[in-house]
């Protein structure tokens, strides 16, 4: 897999964690919302070193 496919996951990923955490938070259920955020992070710091090289 490429450079280029491989951002486009990671967006992809990023995209649904947040509509997923947002889903939990609205919910109320505050640790599932933490975990996609956390994930989210997560997520970002690899696209991030994904884009950089």
């Amino acid at each position: 897999m490429n450079q280029r496919h491989l951002r486009w996951l990671y967006v992809v990923g990023i995209a649904f964690n947040l509509v997923a955490m947002a889903s939990a938070a609205s919910t109320g259920a505050m640790l599932y919302a933490v975990t996609f955020g956390l994930v989210t992070v997560y997520l970002g710091a690899r696209y991030w070193m994904i884009a950089r090289s």
